[in-house]
């Protein structure tokens, strides 16, 4: 029976990391970030938080809107609970990424620790580049390959949260507002971008079409109500299309 060697387990773990790193920082995700939490950090700043603790909201929730709703929220003297509902309901939209990436990045070996660092990780940021460049990359390299893109990109958005936090008083409020905006924007671009199956263009059109539909007529859990229903018929539409096949 063949031996693993432990220290070239630990080689091709810091190799695929690094390499990870390396592909974050080389990411147009990094511009985004950059705008996204600079405005974060002002926004916290103008409803009077302060910087250690819109730092550690950073780390902790890691999702530019769930964070938005966080501060917000609170510094409009929403009640806790409320709020830390709102915001998990806010993170439900992740967990379709983190089963999709996770059977990516899993090898033969137990990782609970690096899972689960990966599954903190996945936002839309690092879902998408790492559903992108992961493959590529030997299975075992996967995991920490995606855990240094994350990486990355959480150090980028710690330095910018502290960076809106304290340009906070000279950033025009119309500034913050458009930076904000990077984030949808760019999610919209990478979707039309690695969008190649049939499913994935239907799955994208009808959140386009259903999403402001919903949003317009003040239904509640309108973003999740149009995954749900996007994402369905774009299923049955692709096993429809794949039994006439």
């Amino acid at each position: 029976m063949a031996q693993h060697d432990p220290d070239s387990c630990s080689t091709t773990r810091s190799g695929g990391f690094f390499a990870g790193v390396r592909a974050g920082y080389a990411s147009i995700f990094q511009i985004v970030l950059l705008g996204t939490f600079v405005s974060i950090g002002a926004l916290a700043h103008d409803l009077g938080f302060s910087a250690p603790w819109v730092v550690l909201s950073t780390v902790l929730v890691w999702a530019g809107p769930a964070q938005v709703i966080l501060v917000s929220s609170l510094g409009g003297g929403g009640a806790p609970l409320a709020v830390a509902v709102a915001v998990g309901l806010s993170g439900i939209r992740l967990l379709p990424m983190v089963m999709s990436l996770l059977p990516i990045l899993r090898s033969g070996r137990r990782q609970t620790a690096a899972l689960l660092l990966a599954a903190h990780f996945t936002a839309v940021s690092m879902w998408l580049e790492s559903l992108r460049l992961a493959p590529t990359r030997p299975r075992e390299e996967r995991l920490a390959f995606a855990n240094g893109i994350g990486t990355s990109f959480l150090t980028t958005s710690v330095i910018a949260t502290m960076s809106g936090h304290v340009l906070a008083a000279n950033l025009p409020k119309g500034v913050v507002a458009a930076l904000l905006f990077l984030t949808p924007m760019s999610f919209l671009t990478s979707l039309t971008r690695n969008s190649r199956h049939l499913a994935d263009r239907i799955a994208f059109v009808a959140g386009l079409l259903l999403g402001p539909l919903l949003a317009f007529y003040q239904i509640g859990l309108d973003l999740l109500w149009t995954g749900l229903i996007g994402g369905t018929a774009a299923y049955l539409v692709h096993l429809w299309w794949e039994r006439r096949r």
